[in-house]
């Protein structure tokens, strides 16, 4: 079974956010609130790179350790999801995750913030497939209809890219060769592990992806 992962390629982004305003446009996102966003980092000086980032979909989610009413959960393709209706927007998963992905999307009544709301890899919700309902609480499930998330296919660059974890590290392996680095580059076998096939891919140093 495939584990779906995200992958951000520093050395591709433009820093131009079709990623986010694609995401915005596709799940209707309120004016102020991003599920993604673009962090710029060394701006203005040498080395600056910049990385589209959103909710990692991590394989042990430190949100859904930290939640006390259990609101997330992972479908069998590994998107970290969560249900709006078990929810009580205490906020400890958004101090809990690495990338700051849940978020506040409103504020409410009597100083209240509302349900936590994050990037769902665009697999909807807990709710039927495709049904309004699901639409107004999680946005699109563009999964269900065996499509990928809408922000990596409006990436120009390539640079966002979405699908089966194993396979984006193949193309990011081939990436890194590709650049000079090599299979001797700091924190290869830790990154990526070993490969038995021999060379750095395999038979004839063979991957998937461009440079």
């Amino acid at each position: 079974m495939a584990r779906m992962k995200f992958l951000c390629d520093a050395e591709r982004c433009i820093e131009c956010n079709a990623c986010v305003t694609a995401c915005k446009n596709e799940h209707d996102i309120p004016w102020g609130i991003n599920r993604r966003r673009v962090i710029t980092l060394k701006d203005g000086v040498p080395g600056e790179r910049s990385i589209s980032m959103a909710c990692m979909h991590c394989n042990d989610p430190p949100c859904a350790a930290v939640c006390p009413v259990d609101c997330f959960y992972q479908t069998a393709d590994g998107v970290v999801l969560h249900s709006k209706d078990l929810c009580i927007g205490c906020g400890y998963c958004f101090y809990a995750c690495p990338f700051g992905a849940p978020q506040y999307p409103q504020a409410t009544n009597f100083g209240g913030r509302g349900k936590m709301d994050k990037c769902t890899f665009c697999a909807g919700g807990p709710e039927t497939d495709n049904t309004l309902e699901e639409y107004q609480k999680y946005g699109a499930n563009r999964l269900s209809e065996g499509k990928l998330p809408l922000c990596a296919e409006m990436c120009s660059t390539r640079a966002l890219m979405a699908g089966d974890g194993e396979i984006l590290a193949d193309i990011y392996k081939e990436r890194t060769v590709r650049r000079g680095y090599g299979s001797g580059a700091w924190g290869w076998t830790t990154a990526y592990g070993r490969d038995d096939r021999g060379g750095a891919f395999g038979p004839g140093g063979k991957g998937t992806g461009g440079s």
